[in-house]
């Protein structure tokens, strides 16, 4: 006996020497260098593929038997804990959704499209993508644009983004991009930014990301609100109408106050003087009754059309230029209250794509088929239980009867014995409802075809669209898109990602190539060409495309191009010291008001501000908690004493560079003419500060002390509604 423990003892004995080979093996289960090995599955079988979905056919629905893709999805899903994976930090309101007319009628039987009378209860969560909770707000990065509808007939969710495209074209090489995208792994640097080598490397080798490249260098990544920002559904979904019709449908979020965006400057620093930007935004617009609105619009094309572009519906790099197929505008959602809890409502709610109502379906869009499955595993892994849909903001409106059970967090009280289907002991409730009491039916589609892990050959062009919208780019924007990849590539330390990426900007327009590389010190590589990592297969879909229609260029993309001029919800900042004209602040600052315009006063510390007669005004911001950046217009009284204490001011200098070199429109008169003059800005022509004249140029509005004060506010509102003057660019030598 007691030689047998003794046996034990040495057979157990964590002292013991191991063999070096055991010991390398050992530590190689925990400590991996990945050269010189193959990529296998989590159990170690090789992976043969790993850039498409296994299909039934290269262009049809992905199989549920994909245990390679299952595998990769589920980890990416639950790799984050708590907060989501990606668009972790997100911004909600509360409104409603109203159709106009019962046009949609024809085309789906979704009764909340096509009901003028009725109002659908909305949540909205608008989010980055790409950083933590605790990034901030002004990032150059995707915005999510996510409406759950509590719709009579059931929750249906529209989960898309501010750009309506995507990096890839199929949802198995999402793990992929998000890695390639976050931090780096090894120190979690950089936090909420492309702007790193192994993003770019990724992107440079996956020439389908190139479209979304463009809008994501585009201004439309820096939105300057989520109230004035558009939403796409991104992908191509189905409309069903009563007779059982299907038509392919694209949707649209429009911004009823048009899409603007900041400059990079202006996003840099917000990030540190304010990283909760577009939060506070959108909070203290529907505080003060400004309530965002969006018109919802819908292309729509005919299953017997699906063939007639030079691009694949199901592609979700694509989108249909307007000039093709025309938006049509079916009603508009207003937002009009915010969450009572942040936690119970804007974290807690959960989305879905397969979140569908009676009369819209899905597509065989790999990149959708994939996220049916992610969304569903994701809000797993975040509430660790399948009962999240009965948390009060995704509950839906309308009862609620199935025989799901148990579980965490459940808080249905199920009477009876019955949890089954069939039953006879339940009375066989609840009951099947039949397609013509509102029961899903999903469209029926032919799908046949190969078991292959490939994609249609229809989804291999990966610059038609790209060189589309640089050619639809206003100069400005342009010169924007440029600056932007200087600042992303600058950032990348390999040359030979950044050569590789200038091949690819070559490819889509050789003078975007060129500029791009003098700016990051690389020259454009000579006949470039990037193997695709698809396994493309021809098929009768891309055979019919190649004679599709096509745009060279499409006006609509360009935010430049599609402006809507208001001053509503404008904010302007009033720059003043005591000494200022009274009767003049009174006028102008009641023009803005009644235009919609929100104003506030400025000045070098908090308290009273007596005028010139005597009268007081209170100041809203101090130099020290506000800056330029946060306004959209600039406008500075007439006043001798005030204008002489402004001139001593630095911060007040700053203040007037800074928002002339980010372009906004500066009004001021009388001797506020000086101040400008001492600024240091130059090449502006002004009023002669002693006549009656008002004068424009490039956005700075100066009046003589005799010009007329209605004149003089009409001037400036007319140039606050072009939002920025780009023509002012030029003049860089602003010390801001």
């Amino acid at each position: 006996m007691k030689e047998n423990e003794n046996k034990d003892e040495k057979q157990f004995d964590p002292s013991r020497k191991v063999d070096q080979n055991t010991k390398n093996h050992q530590l190689a289960s925990f400590r991996e260098d990945p050269k010189d090995q193959y990529m296998t599955t989590d159990q170690g079988v090789r992976v043969n593929h790993t850039d498409d979905s296994l299909k039934a056919g290269s262009r049809g629905p992905t199989i549920m038997e994909d245990f390679h893709f299952r595998e990769k999805m589920t980890h990416l899903d639950h790799e984050s804990i708590p907060e989501r994976v990606v668009h972790a930090r997100g911004s909600g309101a509360h409104g409603y959704f109203q159709p106009y007319n019962d046009s949609m009628k024809e085309y789906t039987k979704a009764k909340f499209l096509t009901d003028p009378n009725s109002k659908t209860p909305v949540f909205v969560r608008f989010s980055t993508v790409v950083g933590s909770r605790g990034s901030a707000d002004t990032v150059r990065d995707v915005r999510g644009f996510a409406t759950k509808f509590y719709t009579e007939e059931g929750n249906y969710d529209l989960v898309g983004n501010n750009i309506p495209v995507f990096f890839i074209q199929d949802a198995i090489k999402f793990p992929d991009l998000v890695h390639a995208i976050k931090p780096d792994p090894d120190n979690e640097i950089p936090q909420a930014s492309a702007a790193h080598d192994t993003f770019w490397d990724f992107a440079s080798l996956m020439p389908e990301t190139n479209h979304m490249l463009m809008w994501v260098l585009s201004d439309r990544a820096i939105p300057r609100s989520f109230r004035m920002m558009d939403g796409f559904g991104v992908h191509t979904f189905r409309f069903i109408n009563e007779a059982g019709k299907s038509r392919f449908v694209k949707l649209h979020w429009r911004s009823l106050l048009g899409a603007h965006s900041l400059m990079w400057d202006e996003a840099q620093k917000l990030g540190g003087k304010d990283s909760d930007w577009l939060r506070r935004d959108l909070w203290d617009a529907i505080e003060k009754g400004d309530y965002p609105e969006f018109e919802l619009s819908v292309q729509i094309v005919e299953e017997e059309d699906e063939f007639k572009f030079d691009f694949d519906l199901l592609d979700p790099t694509k989108i249909i230029p307007e000039e093709l197929v025309p938006l049509q505008p079916i009603g508009k959602m207003v937002l009009n209250r915010n969450p009572d809890n942040f936690f119970a409502e804007t974290e807690q709610v959960a989305f879905h794509p397969g979140n569908l109502v009676p009369g819209i379906d899905v597509t065989n869009d790999p990149l959708l088929q994939g996220r049916l499955f992610s969304y569903i595993d994701t809000q797993l892994n975040r509430f660790h239980s399948s009962n999240f849909g009965e948390l009060p903001i995704n509950r839906p409106v309308c009862p609620v009867h199935n025989q799901q059970g148990a579980g965490f967090m459940r808080q249905t009280i199920n009477k009876g014995k019955v949890n089954y289907w069939p039953n006879s002991l339940g009375g066989g409730c609840p009951m099947m409802a039949p397609e013509n009491m509102n029961g899903y039916v999903h469209h029926m589609e032919m799908v046949e075809g190969h078991k292959v892990r490939a994609r249609s050959a229809s989804f291999n062009d990966h610059y038609s669209q790209a060189t589309m919208f640089w050619n639809s780019m206003t100069e400005p924007e342009k010169k924007h898109i440029i600056a932007a990849a200087h600042f992303e590539l600058g950032k990348v330390q390999s040359k030979e990602v950044r050569e590789c990426m200038v091949g690819q900007f070559h490819k889509i327009a050789p003078e975007f190539g060129k500029s791009v590389a003098e700016g990051v010190g690389v020259e454009v590589p000579t006949n470039f060409e990037q193997e695709l990592t698809g396994n493309y297969k021809d098929n009768e879909a891309s055979k019919m495309m190649k004679k599709g229609k096509s745009v060279k260029e499409s006006p609509s993309v360009s935010m430049e191009r599609n402006k809507i001029e208001t001053v509503k919800t404008r904010q302007v900042a009033i720059l003043l010291e005591d000494g200022f004209d009274c009767n003049e602040l009174v006028q102008v600052r009641q023009a803005l008001m009644d235009a919609g315009a929100q104003v506030k006063i400025v000045s070098k510390f908090l308290g009273m501000r007596k005028a010139s007669n005597g009268e007081e005004v209170k100041v809203d911001k101090s130099h020290i908690t506000t800056a330029s950046i946060m306004y959209d217009a600039l406008y500075i009284p007439d006043g001798k004493a005030s204008i002489e204490i402004l001139m001593k001011e630095g911060d007040a200098l700053h203040f007037i560079n800074e928002a002339f070199k980010h372009c906004k429109t500066i009004a001021t008169s009388g001797d506020g003419i000086r101040l400008l003059e001492k600024s240091g800005i130059v090449g502006v022509r002004y009023a002669d500060k002693t006549s009656q004249s008002v004068k424009d140029d490039t956005g700075v509005i100066t009046a003589g002390n005799d010009a007329d004060a209605d004149e003089f506010a009409e001037m400036f509102m007319a140039a606050i509604k072009k939002h920025r003057h780009w023509n002012r660019e030029e003049r860089m030598m602003v010390p801001a």
